[in-house]
């Protein structure tokens, strides 16, 4: 059964805790990185399973449980449908899509997201966020079964993009790193044996303002984590409380011309008219505005493996 893990602040005291129904029981340790936790609390949080709650919901403020700096690395259309809305044949894909976010961009998972003053697309793209709990230092085969031992915990992540910056200046680390535009948490789900079978199983759903905008399963991902991480290794390096986020579901704001709409339009437009015309295209889309709510949250489908809910306020630059 995992134990989920929450960063918090409670007076002037950041925090590691616990999170049970009943409340949030505090570690007794000191942990300054998701790292330090990960390394050296094992017995810390076993311990603090068994004592009652030392708070309870709105005495704390939930913080991001991954620490910067960090990783952020991504995966790229890397759900079947999302893969095919994006023009993109699954069955048929050349490659892994991988990216990455700065973690200027982490934030914590009810922390107000300010929509930059220049974007007016941004999107929103849930994500199971893996938490990497063995460096990754030269090239390695990660098999389903030794998997659990790179990946040791889950979050929530929520992938947010300018659109409008990321598509026309083709900067994927640009358009998707703002201040705020990665939302983790709230919890740190550290797993137990029995919840690797778990992670085919996962339902991902996100809503703005109540109106379900994303859903999907990751049995459906194109891409599986051992795999994934298998290939990564061979060009990168991952410490632990790196995260990589591996992708989103169908449903995102933005949606892409059918592919001979597209090759039409790349041989007869000038590039920058193209992408006047999709932005333009794309402005009465559902993108997120200030007054936005956005809710997201990742859980198996028998519930025993629950990320809890992330809430993000998109708010207007002061």
């Amino acid at each position: 059964m995992a134990i989920y893990l929450s960063r918090y602040v409670t007076g002037d005291a950041v925090l590691w805790g616990v999170v049970s129904p009943a409340g949030i029981t505090a570690l007794e340790g000191h942990y300054a990185t998701t790292a330090e936790l990960l390394e050296n609390g094992r017995d810390d949080w076993m311990a603090a399973v068994l004592r009652p709650p030392t708070h309870q919901g709105p005495a704390v403020s939930m913080l991001s449980p991954v620490t910067t700096p960090c990783r952020v690395l991504c995966q790229g259309a890397n759900f079947r449908q999302h893969a095919i809305d994006s023009g993109m044949d699954p069955d048929h894909r050349a490659f892994n899509l991988f990216f990455d976010k700065t973690d200027a961009s982490v934030t914590g998972p009810h922390t107000p997201v300010t929509r930059p003053a220049h974007v007016q697309l941004l999107d929103h793209e849930i994500e199971l966020a893996l938490v990497i709990g063995k460096a990754i230092t030269e090239p390695v085969t990660i098999t389903e079964e030794s998997l659990r031992e790179y990946v040791v915990a889950l979050t929530i992540a929520n992938d947010l993009s300018a659109r409008d910056v990321q598509l026309p200046q083709g900067q994927y680390l640009k358009g998707k790193s703002y201040r705020g535009f990665c939302p983790l948490g709230p919890v740190l789900a550290v797993l137990d044996d029995g919840d690797y079978d778990r992670l085919d199983d996962l339902v991902l759903r996100l809503h703005v303002n109540g109106d379900l905008r994303q859903t999907d399963t990751t049995a459906h991902f194109v891409y599986r984590p051992a795999e994934s991480l298998t290939e990564l290794s061979a060009f990168s390096d991952m410490a632990v409380g790196d995260v990589l986020l591996t992708g989103t579901p169908h449903g995102t704001a933005a949606k892409s011309p059918p592919a001979l709409v597209r090759r039409l339009a790349t041989a007869l437009l000038p590039e920058h008219v193209l992408w006047k015309l999709f932005i333009r295209r794309n402005l009465n889309g559902r993108f997120l505005r200030p007054g936005d709510t956005v809710t997201a949250t990742i859980r198996s489908s028998d519930g025993a493996l629950d990320l809890g809910e992330q809430r993000t306020p998109i708010v207007a630059p002061h």
